[in-house]
């Protein structure tokens, strides 16, 4: 028992499944502004499922295409993907199982859910190569999660509204900027094994002023969202805290570049989890 508890450990590890707290708020955010409150524990359930199905596949395809960077990074050498707890075949499979319970998941809940389960699959499989060719991979793992509140208007009302497409593009603006970030603990690795990210091909400092621009634009389509989709007083507050709260990780970041783990994990997290309480409030008390 011991065996399969340590194995179920090291795949969470793997996978770092704390970090779906950066995307799990903005897909319920999106399904409860698509029903105008409560949208039922049948969605709740397939869309928990959905959201954790289609992030492990999106990070155990990005710790199988990895195994050779990770192996050479000094900040990565410790991940089960590249120490010998896990090997390269049970990594596939794990990978292979939660693609198919996304596209299970998708077919159960609506048909549109079920026919953009495939693009998105190839969408959020292509960040794991970007990498190597394109220092747009920041975008692109910003477009993997932006998807969400899309996900989570498609699985409501079977469309995808306006305002899911503001919301959308937020997230993607916020989750690029805070990978920017994120990404400056690479800086010297990336340059020395060739691979494409904006700080290895601009600098610190362009890339500070890269995340800031982006989480500026993330603030706007949040911005635009609240307003397009008719939401009051405590949605506009949840911008006015988010930009707050992003401001304050820019200067962790400038301030000390040691206190990036802290403004990525900390800050970002919080961040959801407060703007969907305050969606939440909104839906209940405005």
């Amino acid at each position: 028992m011991k065996r399969y508890i340590d194995k179920l450990k090291d795949f969470n590890e793997l996978v770092m499944f704390e970090h779906s707290i950066f995307s799990l708020p903005f897909i319920f955010i999106a399904m409860i502004v698509a029903a105008d409150g409560w949208f039922g524990f049948t969605l709740l359930i397939l869309g928990v499922f959905a959201a954790l199905s289609a992030r492990n596949f999106a990070m155990g395809l990005n710790r199988f295409a990895d195994r050779d960077i990770d192996a050479q990074n000094p900040r990565t050498a410790s991940r089960p993907n590249v120490d010998g707890r896990l090997d390269s075949t049970s990594i596939f499979l794990f990978t292979a199982i939660n693609g198919f319970v996304f596209i299970a998941v998708a077919y159960l809940i609506n048909p549109l859910a079920f026919y953009l389960s495939f693009p998105i699959l190839f969408i959020l499989g292509s960040y794991s190569y970007f990498k190597r060719f394109s220092s747009l991979a920041h975008v692109i793992l910003g477009l993997s999660l932006g998807l969400a509140p899309i996900a989570g208007v498609v699985a409501v009302s079977a469309e995808i509204t306006p305002w899911s497409v503001l919301l959308s593009f937020g997230v993607m603006f916020w989750v690029a900027g805070f990978d920017l970030l994120y990404s400056l603990q690479d800086i010297d690795f990336d340059k020395e094994k060739g691979l494409h990210s904006i700080p290895s091909k601009y600098g610190e400092e362009a890339t500070l002023l890269l995340s800031a621009l982006f989480h500026a634009l993330a603030i706007l389509f949040w911005a635009l969202f609240v307003w397009v989709a008719g939401l009051g007083f405590f949605a506009y507050n949840a911008i006015i805290l988010s930009m707050f709260m992003l401001g304050y990780e820019h200067y962790l970041v400038r301030k000390d570049f040691t206190k990036i783990d802290r403004a990525f994990f900390t800050v970002n997290g919080y961040l959801g989890i407060l703007f969907f309480i305050l969606i939440v409030m909104d839906k209940v008390l405005g």
